[in-house]
């Protein structure tokens, strides 16, 4: 399909924004910029942290590829303003962005419609205290992994091996979010799959396998050190890279998105069986991320990809 980069008009790549991601999101905004400039897109950079949203009409802008990440980005917040706008944006709607972006919502949904997740207990508010965080390793067992439920890019996650080190855990994750995220760890490979597309035209990349160091694919390993493997092709069992991919997108049409998407899974070693981790709606577009990436396997260029993407961009009504 050839695309007539004339007829998309101006375009804003929104990058940085407020969240605890701005840095990564700088980093995918400036790869899309230059990418969407090479093939002829005239697109601008745009910062909501610095300018008003309502900017975007008055300087004529026709779409806008959201390359934010977090809280006001990628959480339905930004789409309900551009819906507003009535500025076509990439990636999903202001349901599926809100939904996904809240990591216990999203279990809800999928364990409804009875796709796999690992086993969880959220600790609100009130339920931070030493007696009842010191009895979560007993429902979960150990070791199990303490995260911020609307936070992305391994932000003030601990995977926890022993009950003293659960009240740490908590309390990190607390200062991100109100609500503490507990989940059962999944031992063995962690591998990612993103999507393209919307409802039954949704279809999946090539599976990338994550082999990071002492097995800890954390903030400074995802993006800062080149210590990480990622192997695409998996080396998965065709069968098994098969079901991972069925999962994946049955795991996002479940959510209602669109445009594209990343899930992350771990499959368990015991028995090769997946879990879904969370859906990505604004995956990285970042020199280390992983859609590039498994764009590239697939025959599409970074280029390529951000100028389908940015030609896809729609409103939900």
């Amino acid at each position: 399909m050839t695309i007539d980069v004339q007829s998309l008009g101006k375009v804003a790549v929104l990058m940085g924004g407020t969240s605890a991601e701005r840095e990564i999101s700088l980093m995918s905004g400036s790869g899309v910029l230059a990418a969407l400039q090479s093939v002829g897109v005239d697109a601008h950079a745009f910062d909501p942290a610095e300018r008003d949203l309502s900017e975007l009409k008055r300087e004529g802008f026709a779409r806008c590829f959201i390359a934010l990440h977090g809280r006001h980005g990628e959480d339905g917040t930004v789409q309900g303003a551009l819906e507003l706008l009535r500025i076509p944006y990439t990636g999903s709607g202001v349901m599926a962005s809100s939904i996904s972006i809240d990591k216990v919502m999203t279990k809800r949904v999928w364990l409804a419609e009875g796709l796999p997740t690992p086993r969880y207990v959220t600790l609100a508010v009130g339920e931070q205290n030493r007696e009842r965080v010191r009895t979560v390793p007993d429902e979960l067992g150990l070791p199990l992994i303490v995260k911020p439920p609307h936070e992305g890019s391994s932000i003030g996650v601990t995977k926890v091996l022993g009950y003293s080190q659960m009240q740490d855990a908590v309390e990190l994750s607390a200062k991100y979010d109100p609500v503490v995220l507990c989940e059962e760890f999944i031992a063995g490979d962690e591998v990612t799959c993103p999507i393209l597309g919307v409802g039954d035209s949704a279809v999946a990349l090539p599976v990338i396998r994550i082999v990071a160091p002492d097995g800890a694919y954390d903030y400074q390993h995802k993006y800062f050190t080149d210590d990480t493997h990622y192997l695409v092709p998996s080396g998965l069992p065709e069968a098994e890279e098969i079901e991972i991919q069925r999962l994946v997108v049955a795991a996002y049409r479940t959510l209602g998105c669109r445009g594209w998407g990343r899930a992350d899974l771990m499959i368990r070693a015991s028995d090769r069986k997946p879990f879904l981790l969370e859906m990505n709606t604004s995956p990285g577009m970042t020199s280390h991320s992983l859609v590039p990436m498994s764009a590239q396997a697939a025959g599409l260029s970074y280029p390529q990809l951000c100028l389908n993407l940015v030609a896809a961009a729609a409103l939900d009504a």
